[in-house]
This record gives C-alpha cells, structure tokens and sequence, in this order.
C-alpha cells in the first residue's frame, strides 16, 4: 500500500522593517529652534497659565472688595437714600419722566462705584497675561480648525495627558476651596449662631466679611495651583514643540539655502558672467598680460566713465583664450607683468582703474593710441 505525501509551503508576509534598528530619525529628541519657537508663538502657541490670572485675580478682587467695601457702602447707601427720597416726594406725581430720570440717575451712580473695582481686575487681568507671554496677538488661534470637530480627535483628547491634569487640578481646586470655606465658617461659628440677635446691617457685614476671607483664602491657595499649572505648561509647550534631527536640518536648508541649488545658482552666474565679459571683450582697447598666466581688458570711453574700465580678466586657460579673441578682434596686447598682476588682483570686472594707477594706464594707453595712429597713417 502506498501513500503520497503532499508538503505544502506556509507562507508568512512580514516587514522587515519591524527588524530594524530605529534611526532616531523620527524622534522628536532635539529642543526646538529659535525659528521653531517664532512660529510656534505666532500661531498662539505659548506657554500660558490661566490659573495664574484667576489666582491673581481672585486676591486682587476680594483684596480690593474688602479695601472699599465702607466707600462702596457709604455709596449704596447714598444711592438708597436719594432713589427713596425721591419716590417718596413724587408719590403723586409719578410719571414716565420721573421713572426715566431715577433710573439714569441710579445706573450712573452704579457705574460710579462698581467701574473702578473692575478696571482694577480687567488690568490685572491683562498685566498678568502680559507678563507670561509678552505682547505679540495673533489671530490665528481664532481661525475655525475643523479638526477639532473630529470625534476620534476628541476621545483622544479626553484620555490625554492634558486632560488628565485638568481633571486632578480640578480635583484639587474643589478640596481646597471645601476646605477652606469649612475652616473659615468655623472659626466665625460663635457670631454666626447669634446673627439672628443682630440687625439686618451687621448681620450683611458679617456675611460680607465671611465671603471676602473665604475668597482671599482661597485666591492665595490658588497660587499653589497656579504656580504647579506654569510649570506644566511650560514642559508641555517644550515636549509639544521638540523637533526631529530630520527637522533641524530641514529648517536649516530652508533658512540658509539647499548647498546643491546655492552652487547651481552661482554656476548659472558665472556663466552669465563670463558670456557677457566674452561679448564685451571685443571692445577692449588693449589686453595688458604678464604675459602667460595674466591678462587684463581695458577699455576707455571719456564719454561713459572718469577713467578706464577692466571689462575682462583672467588666469591660465581664461587668459590665453582672452588673448585669442583679442589676436582675432586686432586688439593690442601689451606685456607688464607687475600692472597685469595688481589689475587681475584689485579691480574688479566693470570697475574703474583706481587713481594710483592712472599713470601706468595710461601710458600703456598712450602707447596703443600712438601705434594705431602709425598702423592708420
């Protein structure tokens, strides 16, 4: 009896790409740059903490309450008094026109008292942001970003890090804040159980004075929190805005220029450089050499310049070719080695001859003039 056995190949897919070793590439492990950071600000990304301005808010207004609470009393009392007063005297002749100048006169008076308080906290309020982040808005962070309105996005940012830490502060805001109002109600418990035996003003004097202890309190136990939220926020903001090698050097040919398009870039220039120092070689007045590795054109037109102009030079290879152009165009070649080599060194194409080298310009000039005068006659 015989069997056959079939073998069959299992075949696996795999990536070897999950063999190899990380590059680091991807990384974020660099600390952004200055250029990374202007961006970032621009964009309204910066290291901010709110809590620090509702904790210095909260001591700046209960601070200021408690400082004016006899000047915004003695106020509302003067407010009372007067609005009574005066319903008082026009029992019988009450009017739209009475109820129109009472209540401007009671929303002026308002605006009197309670405008300072809060021009004070509005400044703080601005002050303490000023001095975290400095002055530069940005609207960006205002523009719609759809994104956001992704639910995949928003489940993520419900179990992130952030969000975490939003939800211990306010954890830690809630116990703080029961805490404190049970100590303080505490300590005031004796007054408290005989405010009934009090009048209708001490009995709102001492509640006013419980509020405003309870929110100093609170607000000097909120700088804890806010000191702890800066902090954070400023690692958050450095994490967020690390940057990959890649990155870097991304950045870097970005902002100083790709080194193969720079070179291109000076190659198509000199190219346009030497085509038009070739086109313009046939003008020349005469080509000084020194005479094999050296060789200057000059060219002189009292009515385009003060003085000679170098419209050509070269060394080696370019010299030789300056000087067969010159052969075949019957320009002049004269030889001094010493004027060839200061030109070829100190003037550049399309300058003119410097004034310490008048004299010996020009009398090579004159040489040249004076033999096509003897080649002419």
């Amino acid at each position: 009896m015989s069997s056959k056995f079939v073998h069959k190949r299992l075949v696996i897919p795999y990536n070897l790409q999950y063999f190899a070793g990380d590059s680091g590439s991807g990384e974020k492990t660099e600390k952004a740059t200055p250029r990374k950071r202007e961006k970032a600000r621009e964009e309204g990304q910066v290291a901010i903490s709110k809590e620090v301005s509702t904790a210095l808010i909260l001591i700046v207004m209960f601070s200021a309450l408690k400082m004016f609470t006899p000047y915004m009393y003695g106020k509302f009392i003067k407010l009372y008094n007067h609005v009574y007063g005066q319903f008082t005297i026009a029992t019988n002749e009450f009017s739209i026109n009475f109820v129109s100048n009472t209540l401007k006169y009671t929303i002026t008076s308002l605006i009197g008292i309670l405008v300072p308080f809060f021009a004070i906290v509005v400044t703080i309020g601005l002050l303490v942001n000023l001095l975290q982040v400095g002055w530069k808005p940005s609207i960006k962070t205002l523009k719609v970003k759809f994104s956001k309105l992704s639910p995949l996005q928003g489940f993520k940012r419900l179990f992130s890090l952030n969000a975490i830490m939003e939800l211990l502060k306010a954890l830690l805001k809630i116990t703080i804040i029961i805490v404190i109002v049970y100590f303080t109600v505490k300590g005031k418990e004796n007054f408290i159980l005989i405010v009934y035996e009090m009048t209708l003003l001490d009995s709102f004097k001492l509640m006013t004075d419980i509020a405003l202890d309870i929110g100093i309190k609170v607000g000097a136990f909120y700088i804890l929190i806010a000191v702890i939220d800066y902090i954070y926020q400023r690692y958050s903001l450095e994490k967020k805005l690390k940057m990959t090698k890649q990155e870097i050097k991304q950045e870097h040919k970005e902002s100083e220029g790709n080194p193969e398009i720079k070179q291109k870039i000076r190659q198509k220039m000199r190219e346009a450089s030497m085509k038009r120092m070739m086109q313009d070689l046939p003008s020349a007045d005469v080509i000084i050499t020194n005479p094999t590795h050296f060789a200057v054109a000059i060219k002189y037109d009292k009515d385009a310049s003060l003085a000679p102009v170098v419209i050509a030079k070269g060394v080696d290879l370019l010299a030789a070719k300056i000087k067969s152009i010159a052969t075949d165009n019957e320009i002049e070649i004269v030889e001094n080695k010493p004027l060839a080599r200061t030109l070829y060194y100190t003037v550049d194409i399309g300058n003119e001859v410097p004034p310490e080298l008048y004299q010996a310009v020009a009398e090579v000039l004159a040489f040249v003039y004076n033999l096509k005068k003897e080649k002419e006659g």
